[in-house]
């Protein structure tokens, strides 16, 4: 049986409803689960207790990011000790890409690769993208405008879509993956410019200080802005491009087409 961590999650609910239909044994664990749900178990990374991997052979551990580096340390980590008391075989892991080490939530994902490596259990590694949905969403013009300061360089993305299929690929052969770490981040195939003109609008990004100026006035939280910040940087730095890209050989069909995602994520469909 596989557990998928996330439930609630946009790539975890993705790979779901795709691992349920190749027909593999699939439970959800999410904190949103209700009683009597043969198909979800309650699963809170913050409650060591409700971490029940019983009868769990495959554990896909879709990263807890969503928090301050100390809080998804600690929860990674109460994560993977209890898969291994329990007996879990195998642990899939959604990581960060191996250019991304400049993003602001890099750490914790190197952080749990490296307690991976030293588990008592087989893991693969999937170093994901930037999701060309959220590239989309940061980018959405504001008065027929695109300000996101993402620089010029070529930007590489992936769809979320796509980084569910080599989830599901993973999943339905585990030991073929086993101990291997696959690079993810898509392809640098358009720019800034190309998604502004798709979208028939103008491209003319704000400094980074004007960014961080705009993100001070928003509903986030304290450690938000930084991560937000970080992705516009190394994007302006052309720093997420030229690593190894393992998506070609791990999808059973052609890359879905990331600027026409990131464009209907820019107008907010």
């Amino acid at each position: 049986m596989i557990l998928i961590t996330g439930g609630s999650g946009h790539l975890s609910t993705l790979v779901t409803q795709k691992a349920k239909a190749a027909g593999l044994d699939i439970v959800v664990g999410s904190h949103k689960a209700g009683p009597g749900d043969p198909d979800r178990r309650w699963i809170d990374f913050d409650d060591p207790a409700s971490l029940d991997f019983t009868g769990i052979d495959t554990l896909l551990l879709v990263s807890a990011g969503y928090g301050e580096d100390d809080v998804v340390i600690r929860r990674h980590d109460a994560v993977i000790g209890a898969a291994e008391r329990q007996g879990v075989g195998h642990v899939v892991y959604t990581s960060l890409t191996g250019t991304g080490d400049h993003l602001g939530f890099a750490l914790a994902h190197r952080w749990t690769e490296r307690r991976l490596g030293k588990a008592s259990l087989s893991w693969t590694i999937l170093r994901n993208g930037l999701y060309a949905e959220l590239v989309g969403a940061l980018a959405a013009p504001v008065d027929g405008i695109i300000q996101a300061p993402f620089g010029e360089a070529p930007l590489p993305c992936i769809a979320r879509e796509d980084l569910a299929d080599i989830a599901v690929a993973v999943l339905s052969d585990p030991p073929a993956h086993r101990n291997v770490t696959y690079d993810l981040p898509g392809r640098a195939d358009w720019t800034m410019a190309d998604l502004a003109g798709k979208l028939g609008v103008a491209y003319r990004p704000s400094t980074l200080a004007e960014a961080r100026q705009r993100l001070s006035t928003l509903p986030l939280l304290p450690f938000q802005p930084a991560m937000l910040m970080s992705i516009y940087s190394s994007c302006a730095a052309g720093l997420l491009g030229g690593g190894p890209d393992d998506g070609s050989r791990l999808l059973a069909s052609e890359r879905r087409d990331t600027l026409a995602i990131a464009a209907a994520a820019a107008r907010g469909a």
